[in-house]
């Protein structure tokens, strides 16, 4: 289990800023009690935002995490690995590409698929068994799509539900890329570079906006554009 628990350049779990977010967030108890409110205070202190998504290595150091108020599911899952592993607890990534039905037409027209290729979750260690952590999606913009939030016990998988609320179907797993010690960065740019080409061309304009807001907009609302060439080079 030790290298679930040593600190990596993206997993900076020594990073006093991350070791004292996770004292304060996890509290007293055991690991599986601490680990349930490390993944909820991740799920809901940051809003799940795909449009915030950047590509320069430094956007996914757990540290840098901690300063945003918005992010996408890899980075989320990157912050709740480190936090765990600054609390003793092992902690690991795991990624999937998933179809999300759910995403907001300006969303998959900016992507040009419904294919969100290396979605993350984190894979944490308690009582004796892996389990699967999801904490993507916050509740407030659960509410406002008609879907369950994800909730962990600390003793069994929090993953996305196939089918929200009304029955409509909601997220479907399509490949399994397994479980990593740390971020595969490279393995991450390369899959985005083929699945999103419009994201890299040439310095590409893509949307910008608010997607908790836009989801409740039915995915109308505009945003401005912002470059990424440099995003794009790294």
């Amino acid at each position: 289990m030790e290298e679930y628990l040593q600190a990596t350049w993206y997993l900076d779990c020594d990073d006093p800023a991350v070791r004292d977010y996770a004292a304060r967030h996890a509290g007293d108890g055991s690991a599986r009690e601490q680990a349930v409110r490390l993944y909820h205070v991740v799920r809901d202190a940051i809003r799940y935002d795909p449009y915030g998504m950047r590509f320069e290595p430094a956007y996914f150091r757990a540290s840098a995490v901690l300063g945003r108020e918005r992010d996408f599911c890899i980075p989320k899952a990157l912050l709740l690995a480190a936090l765990a592993r600054a609390r003793g607890i092992p902690a690991r990534l795991g990624f999937a590409d998933v179809r999300n039905h759910l995403a907001t037409p300006r969303l998959l027209k900016a992507m040009g698929t419904d294919l969100f290729v290396y979605h993350g979750y984190t894979e944490l260690y308690l009582e004796g068994k892996w389990l699967k952590a999801t904490p993507a999606f916050n509740l407030g913009l659960c509410r406002k799509a008609g879907i369950r939030p994800l909730e962990f016990d600390g003793r069994s998988d929090s993953i996305f539900h196939p089918y929200d609320r009304s029955g409509r179907q909601h997220m479907e797993y399509v490949r399994d890329h397994g479980s990593y010690a740390d971020l595969p960065y490279g393995e991450i740019l390369a899959a985005m570079r083929e699945a999103y080409p419009a994201m890299f061309r040439g310095g590409a304009a893509v949307p910008d906006g608010d997607f908790e807001a836009e989801l409740a907009d039915g995915g109308r609302r505009p945003g401005r554009a912002v470059r990424r060439s440099r995003s794009a080079r790294a």
